[in-house]
Order: C-alpha cells, then structure tokens, then sequence
C-alpha cells in the first residue's frame, strides 16, 4: 500500500456535545481538518498551529499518514494491514476515514519507526506530502 506523510503536525481536541465550531477551527488549510460531531462530542483533528493556548481536552503532537488513491467501499481490511503491524510494535494511532480514504494519525515521538516498520511490511511512504 502506498502512503504520504503529510508535513503538517496536528492536534485533536475535544469540545462538548453541541457546542459550536470554533472560529479556529473553521477554516481549512491543506492537510487534514475532521471536524466530528457525537452526541457525546465535537471532536477536532486540525494542524496543531490553529489551537489557541490553553485548551483543555487536547492532545498535540500528532503527524498524519495518508493512504494515497480512492479506497472502494467493499475493500476489506485495509486498516488491519497497516495497524497489525504497528501495534506488535505497540504503536498506538487515531484513525480518520473520509469518502476517499483513511488517514492514520501517529504521536510525532514514534512516527520514524511507524514509518520503518510499515515500510518492512512492504508499504511504500512518501514524505513529505
């Protein structure tokens, strides 16, 4: 499978149930924005420099791994190819799927050996993206 590491670094915040979308949030500059509303839940994905200081229920740090081209909905397994792999290595991740594609969003501290270990598994990775 062929990936991108996309050369922003992200953050995921969570925000309460209901509430509005910060006007921080709410413009798009390339990468990655998921916004995702829950009944339990708003939570955003977004590039870690639009977070204002002092946010709570926030987890910075993240790089993001794209998987490149459209995935068919009736493909499966697609995910388990890539997370098996990392969590031998006990590499935890926040997965995102759009229409398109899925995106794996990896801690910044072990994205190097994401990469290695994905790419000992015969995936290919282009970086940066």
């Amino acid at each position: 499978m062929r990936l991108s590491l996309l050369k922003e670094n992200y953050a995921i915040v969570k925000l309460q149930a209901g509430e509005a979308i910060p006007s921080w949030a709410s413009e798009f500059d390339g990468g990655l924005l998921s916004i995702t509303y829950t009944s339990d839940e708003l939570s955003i994905v977004c590039n870690e420099d639009k977070v204002p200081i002092g946010m709570k229920n926030i987890e910075k740090t993240w790089n993001c791994l794209k998987i490149e081209g459209v995935l068919d909905f009736s493909l499966t397994g697609i995910l388990q190819l890539l997370l098996r792999p990392l969590a031998e290595h006990k590499i935890s991740i926040f997965a995102i799927s759009t229409f398109n594609t899925d995106y794996l969003l990896i801690k910044s501290e072990n994205i190097e050996k994401a990469i290695e270990v994905l790419i000992n598994e015969g995936h290919e990775i282009n970086k940066p993206y």
